[in-house]
């Protein structure tokens, strides 16, 4: 069976108390069985289009309409997938590890090493897909850091592919930027309206750094 994993990410790489800068980074991870479910935002899209709801890019939960977002939640609750997540306290995280690029990959490797084993067998075939961010150096360097913790993970490189592409490009990143805005809106400003219509497909919702009581700025 070949599994797809969808991962998207919310907060920002700023350290700092500054306005703006979030006080979690949350990494989340749609696995799917095929992509039939994702391929329903398509059919969504179109009949958004045709009901005056006229949209010029990808879904988006952030920048969507409250219209748009509801109809994509109700489309999302009833999907045959599992959701998982990482929170991270920005504030608790060690300044040697706060650079984007360490603290990237070590979000990845706290989230991967633990759902990967829960949300597939060793020997499924695994198509990683992340959602890009950052210039295109940055994106190289962050595809190279999650093919160095897919590996650390255990999974065999015959069986399991890493892609980084534009959440616009694939409806199964628009699924994770969902799930994964709704868990963020939940930690970040206490607003689980979203989260609450999805949460049974929520899996695991693991505040890595929890019992951690050291802040570093």
């Amino acid at each position: 069976m070949r599994k797809h994993f969808f991962v998207d990410e919310a907060g920002n790489f700023d350290f700092s108390l500054r306005r703006g800068a979030s006080k979690y980074f949350v990494l989340t991870s749609v696995t799917m069985n095929d992509c039939e479910s994702a391929d329903r935002l398509l059919d969504l899209r179109r009949e958004l289009s045709w009901t005056g709801h006229p949209l010029t890019d990808a879904f988006h939960a952030t920048s969507d309409k409250q219209a748009v977002r509801d109809r994509v939640f109700e489309a999302i609750v009833q999907m045959d997938l599992r959701v998982d997540a990482t929170v991270f306290e920005k504030r608790k995280t060690q300044p040697d590890r706060q650079p984007m690029l360490r603290f990237y990959k070590l979000a990845w490797y706290l989230h991967a090493k633990h759902v990967m084993p829960l949300a597939c067998d060793a020997s499924d075939e695994l198509m990683v897909i992340a959602a890009s961010i950052g210039t295109k150096k940055e994106e190289i360097a962050m595809g190279s850091a999650i093919n160095d913790v897919v590996i650390q993970c255990g999974r065999k490189p015959d069986i399991t592919k890493v892609a980084h592409w534009p959440a616009s490009t694939d409806p199964g990143l628009q699924i994770a930027d969902y799930c994964c805005w709704a868990i963020q809106r939940k930690w970040e400003s206490e607003d689980s309206r979203s989260f609450d219509t999805m949460k049974h497909l929520v899996k695991t919702e693991y505040p890595i750094f929890q019992l951690g009581t050291q802040y570093f700025y």
